[in-house]
Parts: structure tokens; C-alpha cells; sequence
């Protein structure tokens, strides 16, 4: 475990999940430069990144817990990031050009079979769920999974306060993975209808 180490240092180096498809990855930690850089599948966990995080990413799930270098999201074409963002600095490190910033809403509490799941269903399903939705249940469980395989402190202290945790991050979202979330999700609800 890497309890001990300052927030800013890296435990992992640059280009960390450049160009994953699949898998989970939780460090406890910070990441250095160009964390995710083309993840276009895996689900990760990490206590902060250095500059260019998420750049080009085209699927997956990330989380980062602490703070952010410049530049995140340069590129960001699909997927969804959520960033701890408690002092608001985060909107001057990302790069908006292709991404939208949305506050995180409540848990919903209510069951659905497009909820994230507390276990991953395979390699290649994390059981993220609804992308479009859910974003506070899908939080909250990263954190527990990166709680459970780390140990990590950050963690721990982040779920023990959860509603001002939640009140304290920011998803970001790629506009046009967006449309075309929305738009697959008209399509089926069309063809379902049309049975």
C-alpha cells in the first residue's frame, strides 16, 4: 500500500492504460502525464494525474479523486471521466473543445436493470451501466472497488462523507458521445415499440 505517499507524487508513470480495450485498473495514486490516453474500454480509479489525462479517449470509464494537470479531456471523443473537483479549479485544467461539464445528481434509489453493477459481468463488461444515467451510483461504486482493492485512505474518507463527496465532482461527458448515446437509446426504444 501506498498510504505514505504524498498526494503529487506519481506511482504510476506516463501513458498509464494508453489504448486499453477492456479490464480494470485502481492505483492507489497519483498518475503522471497522459493518464488514459486512448482508453477506449477500461474502467480506472485514480488518486490525481498529471497533465493531458483522458486525452483522445474513446470509451471507458475513469475516476480521478484528486486534482487534475492542464489539458484534460484534449481530444475526448467517448467515455465518461468524473473528477474530484473541491476548490472548482478543475474547469481551467480541462480542455473543452469536445467535452460538456455536469454536476453530479443524487443517487436515485430506485432499482433499474440499466443501473451499474457492484460486480464486473466479464473482461469486457465492467457493469457500468447507462452512461447517460446513474452517474452517482457509478461513482460511488469505483470508489468502493478502489477502497476494496487498495485500501486506500482517500477513498475511505471520501465514502464516509458521501453527499458532500458527490456535491464535489464533475462528470465529464463528450457531446457527441452523447448525441449518440441519446440517439441509439430513441432507436431501440423505436424498435421495442415497433414489436
Amino acid at each position: 500500500m501506498c498510504a505514505a505517499i504524498p498526494p503529487r507524487i506519481s506511482v504510476v508513470g506516463n501513458t498509464v492504460l494508453y489504448g486499453a480495450i477492456a479490464g480494470e485498473a485502481y492505483f492507489e495514486g497519483v498518475a503522471a502525464s497522459r493518464f488514459a490516453v486512448r482508453n477506449s474500454g477500461a474502467v480506472a480509479v485514480v488518486e490525481g494525474t498529471g497533465d493531458h489525462g483522458c486525452e483522445y479517449m474513446t470509451g471507458g470509464v475513469v475516476a480521478v479523486l484528486g486534482k487534475t494537470g492542464r489539458n484534460f479531456a484534449a481530444g475526448m471523443s467517448g467515455g465518461v471521466a468524473y473528477v474530484y473537483d473541491p476548490d472548482g479549479q478543475f474547469e481551467k485544467l480541462c480542455n473543452p473543445a469536445m467535452v460538456k461539464l455536469q454536476k453530479l445528481g443524487h443517487m436515485s434509489g430506485a432499482e433499474d436493470p440499466e443501473m451499474p453493477r457492484q460486480r464486473s459481468v466479464s473482461v469486457f463488461d465492467a457493469g457500468m451501466g447507462d452512461l447517460l444515467r446513474f452517474d452517482a451510483e457509478r461513482l460511488r461504486i469505483l470508489v468502493e472497488r478502489h477502497l476494496l482493492y487498495t485500501g486506500s485512505a482517500r477513498a475511505k474518507a471520501l465514502l464516509e462523507d458521501w453527499e458532500t463527496t458527490l456535491s464535489r465532482f464533475v462528470k465529464v461527458m463528450p457531446l457527441d458521445y452523447m448525441r449518440a448515446l441519446k440517439e441509439m437509446k430513441n432507436e431501440q426504444a423505436k424498435a421495442v415499440a415497433a414489436e
